[in-house]
């Protein structure tokens, strides 16, 4: 009953921090074992949602801590801050938004994910993936600039026939 309930829900947050489907499935399964191996620790203080979704969360980073990302470097380090319109998002789809964020190299998707969708500050980030909060910084900034590099590739209209006149 606690996989039919929570499985659906526990398969998006595995889909955040995966690179691909069955890395996601395997993911959720390796998370869920967690969960019925440690239910008997549930101490009924706050939501079992919340505390199955935090196993999964360090499921995810568990996973990715093994893989070391801390050493990726991707050439984005010189891309330039560009605000991106508020605009260019209205016209981006939920599906196209989540797959940019898919295609972030695993570091700078994990940190993205922690900060931006979990809420866990700097501090923590560094604590729970084992980096200096200096390495969490840089990845997010890397992250954002790098999706920001995405949107305005996927918003800027191409007009054909510019370089007449």
């Amino acid at each position: 009953m606690l996989y039919a309930r929570y499985a659906r829900r526990m398969y998006a947050v595995c889909l955040r921090y995966a690179r691909h489907e069955l890395e996601a499935q395997d993911l959720m399964q390796e998370g869920f074992i967690r969960v019925f191996s440690k239910l008997g620790d549930f101490r009924l203080e706050g939501s079992l949602e919340g505390w199955v979704r935090r196993i999964m969360v360090h499921t995810a980073i568990n996973h990715y801590r093994k893989k070391s990302f801390q050493m990726e470097r991707f050439g984005f380090d010189q891309l330039p801050e560009e605000p991106v319109e508020a605009a260019a998002l209205d016209v981006l789809s939920a599906e196209e938004i989540t797959g940019m964020v898919a295609a972030l190299p695993d570091g700078y998707r994990m940190v993205f994910n922690l900060f931006a969708i979990e809420g866990f500050d700097h501090a923590e980030i560094a604590t729970l993936i084992g980096c200096g909060e200096s390495t969490s910084r840089s990845q997010l900034a890397k992250a954002r600039r790098m999706l920001q590099a995405m949107i305005h590739k996927k918003t800027t209209p191409v007009h054909a026939g510019d370089a007449s006149h």
